[in-house]
């Protein structure tokens, strides 16, 4: 009897501490409200991923040193080229893409062992293609895979100097990769040197 007195004497105070904690919580969880999409916030990267001094130096050093060794300037893999007809909240995911594909088909090839840093600079891509796994396409996905289509061809077209021209083009990938997976664009990137 002495506890049922307790808890009825406490009984007040628990709703309070309901109404007042719990409720808001409730109200401002996560959760997607229904009817609401989450694939935005999937093709979200957090801004810290791009301000790791190391590798960034790392990024734009084996990109300005392969960068010198390419004498086709009439040519460009990443390129503003690639966000043809592609709907702003579709670029993170089209970014992917081309990450996925140059980590694979380019970094992770016999190209490892001729420069420094392709290791490094190939992982920390991957671990932003790991982070974007859930990130899908919205709408139609014909110019998605048209444009990547396109830059593959190109690339393949340039033979052994198509691998070049994408490890050159790495600070490139990786300013377009920032500008479209994370909420706060870098101001002035997007600048290379032809």
């Amino acid at each position: 009897m002495a506890s049922l007195q307790t808890l009825s004497k406490s009984f007040p105070g628990w709703v309070f501490f309901c109404c007042c904690c719990c409720l808001p919580l409730l109200l401002t969880s996560s959760l997607p409200l229904k009817g609401t999409s989450t694939a935005h916030h999937a093709c979200r990267l957090r801004k810290i991923n791009f301000q790791q001094l190391y590798i960034r130096n790392r990024t734009y050093t084996l990109a300005k040193m392969v960068h010198a060794s390419d004498k086709d300037t009439d040519n460009r893999l990443i390129g503003q080229q690639l966000f043809v007809n592609i709907r702003e909240n579709n670029r993170c995911y089209l970014m992917k893409r081309v990450v996925e594909f140059v980590v694979k088909g380019v970094l992770l090839t016999e190209v490892k062992d001729q420069y420094p840093y392709v290791e490094e600079v190939a992982q920390f891509l991957a671990s932003l293609t790991s982070e974007l796994s859930s990130c899908k396409f919205s709408g139609k996905r014909e110019h998605i895979e048209k444009n990547l289509e396109q830059m593959k061809n190109k690339m393949e077209q340039l033979g052994e100097n198509g691998k070049t021209k994408a490890i050159g083009e790495l600070d490139l990938l990786f300013d377009y990769m920032e500008n479209a997976c994370t909420d706060a664009p870098k101001k002035g990137g997007n600048k290379k040197k032809n």
